[in-house]
């Protein structure tokens, strides 16, 4: 009877404990599915082998292209007594610009008055002269030494008049104009009125067109080997940071640049809407291609979690793995990866992070 009584017993306790494990069983033997509905938002790729592309990250500034810069200097000492004209304003050839009072529009204007009375006189002369000539009176020498006067005196006055022409002489006003040499950007000015200026000696504005400006950019010792000539570079600046100017390296310099302790290497950017203003700093990223085959997803596709980079593979809907990858480095929305992924195999680049979430749920709960 007592023996009966034990068995009752633990029958009794293993029918209870096979009852409290079984909620556990059931839980880890639950998979993770996607509905129809969540599945239609997914968006699924498959991994690509190709060349592995390096970007490499420089500053640089934004200079006028030197072929359309004009640096203007005056052409006499004077003084300057106005100016019509401020930085950055955007200028006409043959624009009047500034106006010079000089000493040299009265001597030369002087010298053009008695110029033009000498060769009245010696025109009159040679007159008299032929008419001696053809009477007989008058030698060969004697003709030839009246037209000669006339031709000098003649060279003269014209060698005053185009001095005038060219330094734009406005003898009614008793100055010299200014002229804009050619059209463009004020992007210097060195004058103010009453300044007193020398013929020759310094740049009074400088006229630029910016249609082209060049993008220097600053390469470090560390980058060098890396920066070749014709490479693609990406440019941005802080101004407009949706716009991206795209140019290749035009010239790479082989002189160090003493100042700034870099290499400069240009690039010619079109700047039709003139965005690019001379002086402004932008960020440049130089693309470097390689000859290193990788694996590329896209950057979407990454799960950062626990310092680890995860994916999450499809092979059916009831069949969904998460899986750990090397970040190697990344370029406009591609991600590469060290990993011996199938080019076949789906990767879910949409709404993963859910389904990572589900199965490292389930995966904590077994």
């Amino acid at each position: 009877m007592r023996k009966i009584f034990i068995g009752a017993i633990v029958l009794t306790l293993l029918y209870g404990c096979s009852e409290a494990k079984s909620p556990e069983t059931n839980i880890a033997q639950k998979e993770y599915c996607l509905d129809e509905a969540f599945k239609s938002n997914l968006k699924i790729e498959h991994p690509k082998r190709q060349l592995m592309v390096n970007e490499i990250h420089l500053s640089g500034i934004v200079e006028p292209n030197p072929d359309n810069v004009i640096h203007f200097s005056n052409l006499v000492d004077g003084i300057i007594v106005n100016t019509s004209f401020s930085l950055g304003d955007y200028v006409k050839k043959g624009q009047v610009l500034a106006k010079v009072k000089s000493t040299d529009l009265t001597e030369w204007k002087s010298q053009q008055s008695i110029l033009a009375s000498k060769l009245a006189v010696a025109k009159h002369e040679l007159e008299s002269v032929e008419s001696m000539y053809e009477d007989g009176i008058a030698s060969v020498k004697q003709l030839k030494t009246a037209a000669s006067e006339v031709a000098t005196l003649a060279s003269e006055l014209e060698q005053v008049s185009t001095n005038l022409q060219l330094y734009n002489a406005s003898p009614e006003k008793g100055v010299f104009l200014i002229k804009a040499p050619g059209s463009g950007y004020i992007t210097e000015k060195n004058i103010t009125s009453g300044m007193h200026v020398s013929a020759y000696n310094e740049s009074l504005f400088t006229i630029s067109e910016l249609n082209e400006v060049w993008v220097q950019i600053n390469v470090y010792a560390s980058n060098l080997r890396n920066i070749t000539q014709g490479m693609e570079v990406k440019i941005r600046s802080l101004s407009y940071p949706d716009i991206v100017f795209t140019g290749k390296v035009d010239a790479l310099s082989h002189v160090l640049d003493s100042e700034s302790g870099v290499i400069k290497a240009r690039v010619a950017i079109q700047n039709e809407d003139l965005l690019l203003k001379p002086g402004m700093f932008v960020d440049v990223i130089a693309i470097e291609e390689t000859k290193k085959e990788v694996l590329t997803i896209p950057t979407a596709a990454l799960i950062f979690d626990n310092n680890q980079n995860y994916i999450v593979i499809y092979e059916d809907d009831c069949n969904l793995k998460t899986r750990a990858v090397e970040y190697i480095g990344q370029i406009n929305g591609t991600c590469y990866i060290e990993d011996d992924l199938s080019t076949s195999e789906k990767i879910i680049t949409k709404d993963h992070l859910l389904i990572y979430e589900q199965i490292k749920n389930l995966q904590n709960i077994d």
